[in-house]
């Protein structure tokens, strides 16, 4: 299966995953394309909204979570890791609010 995964400066890249990989395979292999920690990636998938996973939710397969051969994947970072309890809020564009 391959994804379209654009990052928050509007590039756009492709990642090919097996067709049962999870949530955290994913994250991995966008991890390696972009050498940024997966444990700091919030995903957005364009026609669900799946942001804040707990790492049990992100051990679902990406097909249980609507993702199909080139789906869009939005991706954001967060920079922080205080590994605090705290809950982050950011607001979508209007595309994707529908």
């Amino acid at each position: 299966m391959k994804v379209i995964v654009e990052n928050l400066t509007g590039t756009l890249f492709y990642v090919q995953v097996m067709n049962d990989a999870t949530v955290e395979d994913l994250k991995r292999e966008i991890e390696a394309q972009l050498k940024l920690p997966c444990d700091r990636l919030i995903l957005i998938h364009d026609d669900d909204h799946w942001p804040m996973m707990t790492k049990d939710e992100e051990k679902e397969s990406l097909v249980d979570c609507g993702i199909q051969d080139g789906s869009h994947i939005y991706i954001f970072f967060n920079s922080i890791d205080d590994e605090s309890t705290k809950h982050f809020g950011f607001t979508l564009p209007d595309f994707l609010l529908g």
